[in-house]
């Protein structure tokens, strides 16, 4: 999936999590990012990075700009499992009623 057909999914599907790869077509990872983080319907969405990129500096880079958490391939199944569970309770709180 291209970025901008991604963004278009996000805001009509309403995901509880996002997995984006940080070379998307179209845009980088970190725009698809800050676009998510301007909409209103897309802002509380868990968003977690997949890159190759495993330099420290990439990996800080994305922690900033609003990544949930920042895997690096070959992804590490348990690493991938725990991160995914800790985003979906980060995405039930967001949306439980206070």
């Amino acid at each position: 999936v291209d970025a901008i057909l991604g963004l278009e999914l996000a805001r009509e599907k309403h995901p509880d999590v996002i997995l984006m790869d940080i070379n998307l077509p179209g845009m980088s990872g970190l725009q698809a990012l800050k676009l998510l983080r301007e909409d209103p319907l897309t802002k509380h969405i868990p968003v977690v990075a997949i890159s190759a990129n495993a330099m420290v500096g990439d990996i800080n880079k994305g922690l900033e700009a609003g990544f949930f958490r920042y895997l690096t391939k070959p992804i590490n199944v348990n690493e991938f499992m725990k991160t995914v569970d800790l985003a979906l309770e980060d995405a039930n709180t967001e949306l439980s009623p206070t």
